[in-house]
């Protein structure tokens, strides 16, 4: 035994490891930073491409802006008219879609925003709404004056 304690014969001495040039740790390794480059360049040349569409496809959907003009005014237009009950049927969506070239998803946005922003529905569509008649017929009642919200629904008359 040795003064520090390690059995003679057993391991290797400081002098063995640099005698055989420390290659016994290094048999058969690969630095892998060296071939993590090696695949990154390989794939980069093999998909540079696809990223590139890829990536301008990506920034074109990220970018935030304003509508087109033209399709602003459209569904502005659409807005005055129906400035009562904002709420478009389904089929005037899909119209206002082809008429402004706009996708449905972006007519849906705009139409939230705008009444978040811009509508504050009058008392007597609240109350209407409030008991049960449905939105839409009660826009229809509203704006032909047969409502009134001290009294019973008149509708018809």
């Amino acid at each position: 035994m040795t003064e520090d304690g390690r059995s003679e014969g057993v391991g290797s001495s400081e002098e063995e490891q640099e005698n055989s040039g420390g290659e016994t740790e290094h048999v058969g390794q690969i630095d892998p930073r060296a071939e993590n480059r090696e695949l990154k360049i390989h794939l980069l040349r093999k998909y540079s491409g696809y990223l590139s569409s890829l990536k301008q496809e990506l920034s074109k959907k990220r970018k935030k802006g304003k509508l087109p003009k033209e399709a602003r005014q459209k569904l502005l237009s659409w807005w005055e008219l129906h400035y009562k009950w904002p709420y478009p049927l389904e089929s005037e969506k899909v119209a206002l879609a082809e008429a402004t070239g706009l996708d449905q998803k972006q007519i849906n946005n705009w139409f939230i925003n705008q009444r978040k922003r811009h509508w504050k529905p009058s008392e007597d569509m609240q109350f209407m709404v409030m008991d049960g008649i449905h939105p839409h017929n009660a826009a229809l009642a509203y704006m032909e004056g047969h409502y009134m919200a001290e009294g019973p629904y008149r509708f018809g008359t």
